[in-house]
């Protein structure tokens, strides 16, 4: 009776549909709203105690980190399905062999990605145009940052381990701990000891470092199906492939479109170190405002793999329009708060007046078509979960890769404006959009999903 109990927590096949997607849409932007902290904490430090030049530094470095993260964030995606579908089968040898594996996996990318960074920091920076006047800075960063990597795949492995086998509330406590440490931390080194950027980067590397231990001391302390034994990891080919197989194509799409992110930074990087500081600041602002979205997408995925599981095929339909009118609503009253409060918030980051107007021009010509970037998500979030996964990959590397950066080569060069950078998001967003609208529409996913 327990078993049964346990076994129909958390399904989205029954119920109203509104509330459904609401109550599991908020631990996950929870969840994400304390990964964003990381790195917004660090830019306010930064910009307020030691300058803009440091907060360029900082900015600069997130799209090469987030390349290089992104990829193996989908190879984990693979991760958690496997070890999720083991766990709702039973089948406790698999399970115990795809978790090991994963966190081998994990321990080996992480290990290389750590030598990598330090190494080539400073070629992938002069590669993607960092200024000279805070190439040092961004350098003595990056390669704090990718000292503790390690730290952050494990959290992120540790985490999904936990989230597929039915555990949504500890990871985001350790994530809380995590960020809390970091705050503290980022005040103490930065505004007491006087260490400047590199304060930054310690302070992020240590408490990344803690949600990390706490993670793998619950998974090694539980006494669940899911215990992980240390002498145990190691990899297993046949679930090694599975992993890389079912990850591959999401780790192909979001390193494909980090890498873009990585040449529009570039781009701005070309504008000087003020303009990297408040685009820096306003990507940070940017990251709070698209958590609803993501999460609504994330929600709309499970949401749709359920019920096309439960053959509840007007229920899909149903939880799309709900799902998708949610995330617009939404999106429509966070684009009005930042079109109306974005200087006082922009503020925050940095008193430099030049700093806030660049800030302001990129908020001013993305927060208006978010509108766009929540129909991608939402759409991208039912396809996925009704088991499509070629399309949305093709439509985002298609549109967020080769549009954008067919925009910027052509358009930058003739304006010289960094508004045309900018320009980059939201026609692209536009696009991916009414792509993914008329699959929904015309293409036979449903069909393909039902057999």
């Amino acid at each position: 009776m327990q078993q049964e109990k346990t076994k129909q927590k958390g399904l989205m096949t029954e119920g109203v549909i509104w509330k459904e997607l609401l109550l599991f849409s908020v631990p996950l932007l929870l969840g994400n709203l304390f990964q964003q902290l990381y790195n917004a904490v660090d830019s306010v430090v930064v910009g307020n105690y030691i300058g803009a030049q440091a907060l360029a530094a900082v900015g600069s470095s997130a799209p090469v980190i987030n390349l290089l993260v992104s990829f193996f964030m989908g190879l984990s995606v693979g991760a958690g399905v496997i070890i999720s579908r083991y766990f709702g089968a039973r089948n406790m040898e698999s399970l115990q062999d795809s978790i090991h594996t994963s966190l081998a996996l994990t321990m080996t990318a992480g290990i290389f990605m750590t030598l990598f960074g330090i190494i080539f920091s400073p070629t992938i920076l002069r590669w993607i145009g960092t200024p000279s006047d805070v190439m040092s800075s961004s350098v003595l960063y990056l390669r704090i940052y990718f000292g503790g990597i390690l730290s952050v795949m494990l959290y992120n492995m540790g985490s999904g381990i936990l989230r597929a086998v039915g555990d949504s509330k500890n990871p985001l406590y350790f994530l809380i701990v995590s960020s809390i440490t970091n705050i503290l931390l980022d005040l103490l080194f930065v505004i007491v000891f006087d260490m400047g950027i590199a304060g930054v980067g310690w302070a992020t590397l240590i408490a990344q470092t803690i949600s990390a231990v706490l993670t793998l001391l619950l998974l090694i302390k539980t006494k669940q199906e899911y215990k992980v034994t240390l002498k145990k990891i190691r990899f297993h080919k046949d679930k090694l492939i599975e992993i890389i197989r079912l990850g591959l194509p999401s780790g192909i799409q979001n390193g494909v479109v980090s890498f873009s992110n990585v040449i529009v930074q570039s781009n701005i990087n070309a504008f000087g170190s003020l303009a990297m500081a408040g685009c820096g600041a306003y990507t940070k602002i940017d990251g709070f405002a698209i958590l609803p979205v993501m999460s609504y997408s994330m929600a709309l995925t499970t949401f749709t793999g359920q019920n096309m599981g439960a053959k509840k095929y007007d229920r899909v339909k149903q939880g799309a329009r709900s799902g998708i009118i949610m995330s617009l609503l939404t999106t429509i009253a966070i684009s009005a708060l930042l079109l109306i409060f974005g200087e006082q918030v922009l503020s925050i980051f940095s008193d430099n007046p030049k700093v806030i107007s660049y800030g302001l021009y990129m908020m001013h010509v993305l927060a208006p078509f978010y509108i766009f970037l929540a129909i991608s998500h939402a759409f991208n979030g039912i396809i996925r979960g009704a088991g499509i996964t070629t399309i949305p990959m093709i439509v985002m590397i298609t549109c967020w890769c080769g549009m954008r950066m067919t925009w910027i080569l052509a358009s930058v060069p003739i304006f010289h404006d960094i508004g045309v950078v900018f320009m980059g998001w939201p026609l692209t967003w536009a696009a991916s959009a009414l792509w993914l609208f008329l699959y929904y529409k015309k293409g036979n996913w449903m069909k393909r999903s039902m057999y």
